[in-house]
This record gives structure tokens, sequence and C-alpha cells, in this order.
């Protein structure tokens, strides 16, 4: 397997989901307002409307994006036992169990994100809104295909992303191209995270939108009614929008994770990869 990479700890991983998930989300909410209105099929807002709910997303994807890096770090750690890198399928499977297990957070922040936007409420009010109105539990609502999303997600940034640049990096006359792998990794990672994901997103999105289920109750039934009434393309609207955020993300991400993980290798401290961002 080669010189022996460092492991991150808890600390270490936390910045990194931290940094990764804040700058990313930030950048990307343009393309994912987008990706609400088309999956909801209600029309996109002026400027500045795409960035409502802007603050409750980045304040709460970069904890919830440190929270799976954390996971990940925990699981790695309990597979490897510190003592050696992980293969390329422990890396993938490790990754998923992260993801499913941040769910029980990014939950909640999609449900109330996504109706802050339709009631154009800041985030405080609406989650009261939705506690008064419809029980605390209601917030919960689409958790476990939440769960399923965050497996396929969580799978590309910090499992796929990093295989597809590796591959290429190993190709003669790549071995300088670090960045240029990494778009390229990054995109295909986040192509195929969203062809195998965002079927479930679009059927979460539409639970938790109608949040009493007055019309659609269940994952199942929910599923087969947008195959029945759009086909198979009706499970991927707004597909094109988040397999561009999913890309972006993947790269923000993995290469901050990947300058941390080669510094803390070479110097002993990942914490240098401060350094880089300041001078």
């Amino acid at each position: 397997m080669g010189l022996k990479r460092a492991q991150l700890s808890a600390d270490e991983n936390l910045a990194v989901g931290l940094v990764g998930g804040m700058v990313e989300t930030v950048i990307n909410m343009p393309i994912l307002t987008y990706k609400f209105c088309k999956q909801e099929g209600r029309p996109y807002p002026k400027f500045p409307g795409m960035y409502r709910g802007v603050f409750v997303q980045a304040g709460s994807v970069a904890p919830l994006t440190a929270t799976q890096m954390v996971l990940n770090g925990l699981i790695e750690k309990g597979i490897t036992g510190s003592q050696r890198n992980m293969t390329d399928a422990e890396s993938i499977i490790c990754a998923m169990g992260a993801g499913a297990g941040s769910a029980i957070l990014y939950g909640p922040v999609d449900l109330i994100c996504i109706h802050q936007q339709k009631l154009g409420m800041n985030m405080i009010k609406t989650g009261k809104m939705l506690a008064e109105r419809h029980g605390f539990l209601s917030i919960f609502r689409g958790v476990l295909p939440t769960a399923g999303r965050e497996a396929f997600y969580t799978a590309g940034y910090l499992g796929l992303a990093p295989y597809f640049t590796n591959q290429l990096i190993q190709r003669p006359g790549w071995e300088e191209s670090y960045y240029l792998s990494a778009v390229i990794g990054s995109v295909a990672a986040g192509v195929v995270a969203n062809i195998t994901s965002h079927p479930i997103d679009t059927v979460k999105t539409i639970l938790q939108a109608d949040i009493t289920g007055e019309k659609f109750k269940k994952f199942g039934p929910t599923f087969r009614s947008v195959v029945s009434e759009h086909g198979i393309p009706g499970l991927y609207r707004g597909g094109l929008a988040r397999s561009i955020r999913g890309s972006v993300a993947f790269f923000i991400v993995s290469s901050i994770r990947e300058k941390f993980i080669i510094n803390k290798t070479e110097t002993g401290s990942a914490w240098s990869t401060l350094s880089t961002f300041t001078n």
C-alpha cells in the first residue's frame, strides 16, 4: 500500500468539515435553491430570494459536514486501528456509514430550509411555527430517506472523489497535476453520487414539503406516484443543479481534507495547512 498516510484527529476532521462545509454552501446556495424549486415545481425567486435560507444552510451544513468528517474518522480508526491505510472499498463503506449517521441532524435542517423558503420567514420562526402547528417530531419527517441520500453523497466526496483523483495522478505525466485531477475526479464522483442518490433526494424533498402528509404519506407510494406522473425523469428533477453543487462541494471539501492529510503525513502537523490559505 506504500507510505502509511496519517489519519486526522477528531478536531482536525472537525476543522476540515466546518471550513469546507461553509465555503461550499455559500458558493452553492443559488444552485441549491434551484434544485428545491425544480423538485417542488415552484418558480425560481428573484435576487436576492435565492439566498433566503443561506444562513441556516451555511450555519448548519458546515457543522453537519464536520459531523460526517468526525464520524468518518472514528469509523476509519475502528477499521484500521490506526495501523494501516484504508483500502478503497473500506473508504467508501466508511463514508457511507458516516453519511447515514448524520441524517438525524441533516434531515431537520433540510426540512426547515424548504419551509423557510416557502414561507419567507427566518430560521427560528420557521422552526417554531412547524413545531407549534405540527409537533416537534414533525421536523424529523424524511430522516430515513435523508440517511440514504447522505450515505451515497458522503461516499462520493470521501470515497469516490479521492479514488478518481488518485487514479488520475498515477497516470504518466499527471504526477504534478493535483488540482486538475481533483477537479476531474470531483466532477466524476459528483455525477456518480447524484445518479445514485438523487431519486431518494427528490422523494425526500416532496415528503418534507408536504409536512402534514396530506398528499404524500410514505416513501414507497410517493416514489411510485412520481414515476407514474412523470416517469423516471421525474425522479431527477433538479438533478443537473445537484450534480453541479455536488461537484463543487466534493472538490472543496476533499481538497482541503487531502491537504490536511498530506501535511500531517509529511510534517506531523495538519494545522500547517492553514498557512497555505493565509500566506
